[in-house]
Formats: C-alpha cells, structure tokens, sequence
C-alpha cells in the first residue's frame, strides 16, 4: 500500500497500539458522577443548536443590563471550559490534569481593546505565562496571537504591501519588539511558545515574524512554533518551504496543524470581497490535507517537531500508529498532541494513559472578559458536524456503565 493510500484509508484496523478513544472509563476517570451530570447538561445543551442560539442571547444581554449572573456562568460553562480568572486561579486546574500526566497550555484568553496599552498590557501577562512554564514541567508551552499584540487592521495593511505613514511604522516596529521581548523571555527560559493562526488576510504578516523569530531563536532548541491551518488551501505548500527555509538557515521548525477556526468569516470575506475562497470546499479535502502534512512532518523529523492540535480522532491515531511504526518513544519531546479544556477529553486522557506527550489548552481570564472565548466554544460545538453529538454520547455512555458497574457491584438483597 502506497503513502497516499494509507492517507487516504477511511478508516484502519490500529492493531499495533492499544488506544481506544470510545474507552470512557479513561476519558472520565477524572470526573465523579456529579461532575460527570454537569458535563452531561452543559453537552446536552449545547447539543441543541437553538437553544445554544437563546442562551447566548439572554447571557449577551444580562451582562449588557450588568444583571448579576456571573456566579450561574462561572459555575457551569466557564468551569467547564476554563482553568480560573488568573493564573494562581488555574493552579488547581493544572495539578489535576499533571494527576493524569496531562500538560497545561496557560491560553490568556481576554480580548482587550485595540490599544496599544492592552497590547503591551497582554504582552505583561503572557510574560507570566512563560514564567510559570519555567517553574512547571507541567506546564510544556506557552501560547499567544499576534493580534493580542498588535492592530489587526495595520497587520492587513503591511501585508497588502502598502506604504505605512511615519505613525504606522513605529506601530509596526513597536509589534516587532513585543514580540521578540516574548520569544527571548521564552529562549531565555528554554519555555517552547506557540504562535496561533489567525485570519489569511494578515497570516502572511503572521508568519514572516514568526519565521524571523524562529530563525533567531530555535537554533539550539525548538522555542518558536508557528500555526498551520489546513483548511486553507496553500497551507500544505506553506509548510514544505517554511521547512525547506529552515534546513537551508540551519534552525529548528516548530510546527502546530490544526483544521482550521474561522470558515465562516474566511468564506464571508471572500465572497463580498469576491476574490477565490481561500479554503478547501469540502472537510474530506482539508483532511487529506492534514493527514498528508503529518506524513511530511514525520519525514522531516531532523529538523521540525510537530503538535498535532486536533480533536480528531483518526488524525491522533494516524500519528500514534506511525510514530510505533518508526520506533519513535511515545513521550519524545518532538511529539505532542493538543485538545481544548473541557473538550475531547476520550482522546487526551487515551493517549496520556498509553504514554504519548499530551497538553490541554486552559482558557483563563476575568469571567465576563473571557465571555466571547466562551460563546465561540458553544458556536462552534454547535456548527461543527458531529462535535457537540460526540461528546454528548459519549458522556451518556460512561453514565451508563457506571450505572451497570453500580449495580453489579451492589450486593443483592435477601429474599
């Protein structure tokens, strides 16, 4: 069977590794049975596209009216999802995952203004999350997004090739340094950092700082890690010259793959705008896509080491299986694979429990700040094909064998 074959195989027997993603008595081992009921509301709710769509509004509004339902968001969906308010907040969060050798990825998820004090303001708090990586071996990376510290609309503007006025350049320069404070903090500390995709109309921008970041700083160790999205149809093109662009400079690539998170506004933009969509028409494509690009990472294993930050089963499964095949150690640091807190937990604590390196992204930040971080996670579990339903059933399947364990396990009355 050739290498596309095997990429392209709908599914596959993965005799060689013993991991089950429908073992929920490893996926939720971590939750007692009133835990376990929480998760079960909160999926079966947001299994229901309107009433995610009613609950969104009414939240939107009550906090607009400054009506107090904090305590009702922070003791359902934002626990379920997000670590705590700050960083001290999330130290249990991160203890228990460290219980079930799980990493914590600190995810500063506020959405300040466009200011350039919030930009230097976030830039303050990702530093502590470098920090706090340093001190934790718990902690294996730190992660960020260029518009958290820079303008979006001048990130557009030098990627169209315009010309910046004197004001803009010094923008621009000031984003330049806010993001070499970040990554020599992380070089300094020997603290791995992701830099996260964004919208394609400023990725390019995205990428080339990224790239002059990993050139200064990833040649001893793999500090900087760009984001792939493979939705987009270049991103596999992307990826091969940014590699073969390392081999030639002599530094290491970091590279995260993920699908893929703003179809919508991707598709939206290039409609009213009416350039060609920029992203794969169908999921079988980006799929493809992703596959293949695992398969190209793992021949370029010399020089790159890869994060598959994916909640798809097949795709995890794909790299366990040929990392075995190839004799590559389950827990080599150029290996890992990355869920959403809250999420897909039957494949992080599957994969922790065979040995793998695995790390969950936990959301942190002020209750009402973190709200739009929150909205989309229910956006998208909603929109995405089988997402909300996958998780709802399997939870409903562990509460069914507990119940079984339960009653096998309780002694049966006399006659």
């Amino acid at each position: 069977m050739s290498k596309l074959d095997i990429l392209k195989a709908p599914k596959r027997q993965h005799h060689e590794i013993s991991i089950s993603f429908d073992d929920t008595s490893v996926a939720f081992a971590h939750q007692s049975d009133w835990q376990l009921k929480k998760t079960y509301f909160i999926f079966a709710s947001m299994n229901r596209n309107w009433l995610v769509k009613i609950g969104t509004f009414f939240i939107k509004l009550f906090l607009m009216l400054k009506f107090p339902i904090k305590w009702a968001i922070r003791d359902t969906i934002f626990e379920h999802f997000c670590g705590g308010e700050t960083i001290a907040g999330c130290e249990s969060t991160i203890r228990h995952l460290e219980k079930s050798r799980i990493g914590t990825i600190l995810d500063y998820s506020v959405e300040g203004e466009d200011s350039e004090k919030s930009f230097d303001d976030t830039v303050h708090e990702i530093l502590l999350t470098i920090e706090k990586a340093a001190e934790m071996t718990s902690i294996p990376f730190s992660v960020f997004k260029i518009t958290g510290i820079a303008s979006t609309e001048l990130l557009e503007k030098v990627q169209a090739g315009q010309e910046l006025s004197e004001e803009e350049q010094q923008a621009f320069d000031k984003v330049e340094e806010r993001l070499d404070t970040l990554c020599r903090a992380a070089a300094d500390r020997n603290v791995r950092i992701f830099v996260d995709a964004e919208e394609t109309w400023i990725q390019d921008t995205i990428d080339a700082l990224t790239y002059d970041m990993m050139e200064k700083y990833n040649r001893t160790a793999c500090i900087v890690w760009n984001t792939y999205q493979m939705y987009r149809l270049e991103s596999y093109d992307n990826l091969v010259q940014a590699t073969e662009t390392a081999r030639e400079k002599g530094y290491t690539l970091g590279v995260k793959l993920v699908r893929g998170a703003y179809i919508e506004k991707e598709r939206q933009r290039s409609h009213e705008m009416e350039y060609c969509d920029p992203i794969h028409a169908t999921k079988e494509e980006t799929d493809h896509d992703y596959n293949k690009a695992i398969g190209y990472c793992l021949e370029n294993r010399d020089i790159l080491s890869i994060c598959l930050g994916t909640h798809n089963e097949y795709s995890c499964l794909l790299l366990a299986e040929k990392m075995h095949e190839l004799g590559i150690d389950h827990k080599d640091p150029h290996f890992w694979f990355a869920q959403l807190y809250g999420m897909s937990d039957n494949i992080s604590y599957n994969l922790a429990k065979a040995g793998y390196n695995v790390a969950k992204y936990v959301p942190y930040g002020p209750v009402e700040a973190v709200m739009p971080y929150l909205f989309r996670r229910a956006e998208e579990n909603t929109s995405v094909a089988g997402q909300a339903s996958r998780e709802y059933m399997l939870i409903k399947k562990e509460m069914r064998r507990r119940k079984r364990a339960l009653r096998r396990s309780t002694p049966k009355k006399a006659a």
